[in-house]
């Protein structure tokens, strides 16, 4: 039986982890021993360690046929002081992609990315050919990692795809407190366009990367909706009876809301998705944010 180790153990990975626990052994890297319960139960066997501590990771060495690298980057409060200078590099992959490199390397590496990484498109269609343009310094973290890998991966000869995650959402994923908090919404024509994938489908289009991914890919992880961010919030604060968001010009929005979550709303473009379809096979479970609220 092939061996699957997950990297990022969080709620991606918990979803993943009934698609691949028949066909696969499945182990976990995992920070903290309070969540070792939690892994036996889905399946995972715990092992410990932490990307932010190379030594902590000689464990995984030639461990796996398959890595799936779900885990985040490193924000600067996770760095250690002589790595704060190196603060546009992803530390944790590159952790994880030296521990990687002792004894046998996996045959296939599958990675959560962001599609962040194109920056401000200005609403237009972008496809996995797209240049990438970075604007903030999450993007930038993410970017690296997507180099490190595809030069790692070359080297080694290790099949590496990369997944690009517009806004991920599930019923207990949704922007809920923002839109009890009263926070500001863009005026409509004048609006970002956002994209959206339900968590349960991200965990298929990974597994489906598993078996179907062409080597070195791009694939962009996104469904089917066309909608502005406004629009994603009004719809959700129908479903659940709350007032819509206030709509107000763009320099206002600016200036109500944290500089984090004004990077997000700045950006405005339209995933094609036609790849994962046509390569990966996938069938979306919730094909729109509407089918997908709709069933809630």
């Amino acid at each position: 039986m092939k061996r699957i180790l997950i990297v990022g153990c969080g709620d991606i990975a918990m979803r993943v982890a009934p698609l691949l626990q028949e066909r696969y052994r499945l182990f976990g890297l995992v920070r903290r021993a309070e969540r070792f319960a939690e892994l036996r139960a889905a399946g995972i066997t715990p092992l410990p360690g932490d990307l932010d501590d190379r030594t902590s990771l000689a464990r995984i060495a030639g461990l796996a046929d398959i890595v799936l690298h779900f885990a985040p980057p490193p924000s600067a409060t996770h760095l250690k002081n002589d790595d704060r200078k190196r603060l546009g590099i992803d530390t944790r992959t590159c952790n994880l992609l030296a521990a990687l490199s002792h004894g046998a390397p996996p045959k296939r590496l599958i990675y959560i990315g962001t599609s962040g990484v194109y920056g401000d498109c200005g609403g237009a269609q972008v496809s996995e050919t797209h240049p990438i343009n970075p604007q903030t310094t999450r993007a930038q973290l993410r970017a690296d990692a997507e180099r490190q890998i595809r030069g790692w991966a070359k080297r080694n000869q290790v099949n590496a795809n990369i997944l690009r995650v517009p806004g991920i959402y599930a019923a207990d994923r949704l922007p809920l407190e923002r839109i009890r908090a009263g926070t500001t919404a863009i005026a409509h024509e004048k609006d970002s366009c956002t994209n959206h994938i339900h968590a349960d489908d991200l965990a298929r289009i990974a597994v489906a990367a598993l078996h179907h991914g062409k080597p070195n890919r791009v694939y962009h992880a996104s469904d089917n909706s066309q909608m502005k961010m406004g629009d994603y919030l009004d719809a959700v604060a129908d479903i659940y009876g709350l007032p819509r968001p206030t709509r107000l010009p763009r320099a206002e929005v600016e200036r109500s809301v944290p500089p984090a979550l004004w990077s997000f709303m700045n950006e405005s473009r339209r995933l094609s998705n036609e790849r994962i379809k046509k390569e990966l096979k996938i069938k979306l479970r919730y094909p729109t944010v509407t089918d997908a609220l709709a069933s809630i």
